[in-house]
């Protein structure tokens, strides 16, 4: 059913177009009604991804003999282009760049003609420098995070990505203590959302952002050992999506934060505030524990 659960997916994040489409600080990638009930399609469009492209490339391998690859492999571009390209339409660049992780990782590691990557590859990258380029919005942020701010900038382009860094320091090595946060009321923007991870530097201090970044790292390596360790190719392709996709997104929020890249609007798993996200999220680690009851035994000793 998992090309059933793509297109339903599909539907909805089309849906973000229509007049049921809400738009949320210039994105146009939410569905339902403003102050009652809204959701991300987005979401669910990622997690479809991660489990239909293995079923798909694990099938289109065993029809390269017979029918030949540009029409064995037809379907899952298609089908992949498609979604990229509606979530794009909402301009959620930092959601584009997680689907671009997952689609590649599992045409990397599920048989996709090395010489097809390569292409698509430089074909994603220069679509990205196209989509930041003809953005002032974007490049504005590209440009800030990389040179000194003047004056007028740290009211503008600059202020989001400086008061991240007050709240970092803020916190110093111990933290200001759990719900002391300053800089949540009212200075930060999405201090509860893209820039949660400042809030816990301030909060919590380097000292628990340490662990915190260090349990991330012990939940991402895990999900690598099970993808190992699993007993077919789906198990190892469906495990390794999941994990490249919670790998890039940490990476990207905190890279964000602490001033790495510049801002690109993507959540920290599972302490961003977002009842679509999470529930997803914890689905895909349901999924993965579910992958690792059928892992081969380790050998004792």
């Amino acid at each position: 059913i998992s090309f059933w659960f793509l297109l339903g997916a599909m539907v909805m994040q089309a849906a973000t177009l229509t007049p049921l489409g809400v738009e949320v600080n210039g994105n146009k990638g939410w569905i339902g009604i403003p102050g009652v009930f809204t959701m991300q399609p987005a979401e669910i469009v990622k997690l479809a991804l991660c489990i239909w492209m293995p079923n798909e490339l694990i099938n289109a391998r065993k029809q390269v003999k017979k029918v030949g690859a540009p029409r064995a492999y037809s379907k899952l571009i298609l089908g992949y282009l498609c979604a990229f390209c509606l979530v794009m339409s909402g301009k959620d660049l930092g959601t584009g760049l997680i689907i671009l992780a997952i689609g590649g990782i599992a045409l990397l590691l599920g048989g996709f003609p090395g010489k097809w990557l390569a292409g698509a590859a430089l074909l994603g990258i220069c679509g990205i420098v196209g989509f930041i380029l003809t953005s002032p919005n974007r490049l504005g942020r590209i440009m800030a995070a990389y040179r000194t701010c003047s004056p007028s900038d740290l009211q503008g382009v600059c202020y989001q990505a400086v008061h991240g860094k007050y709240a970092i320091a803020s916190g110093g090595l111990l933290g200001v203590g759990i719900g002391n946060s300053g800089e949540k009321w009212g200075y930060l923007p999405e201090a509860h959302n893209d820039f949660i991870f400042a809030i816990v530097c301030e909060e919590l201090g380097l000292i628990g952002a340490t662990v915190i970044m260090l349990l991330f790292a012990a939940l991402i390596l895990r999900g690598y050992w099970i993808a190992l360790h699993t007993r077919d190719r789906f198990g190892t392709l469906l495990a390794v999506g999941f994990t490249t996709q919670l790998a890039v997104q940490v990476f990207l929020n905190i890279s964000v934060v602490t001033g790495l890249l510049p801002t690109t609007g993507i959540s920290l798993p599972f302490f961003s505030y977002g009842g679509t996200a999470l529930l997803i999220q914890l689905a895909e680690m349901g999924v993965i524990l579910s992958v690792s009851r059928q892992m081969k035994p380790t050998k004792a000793g």
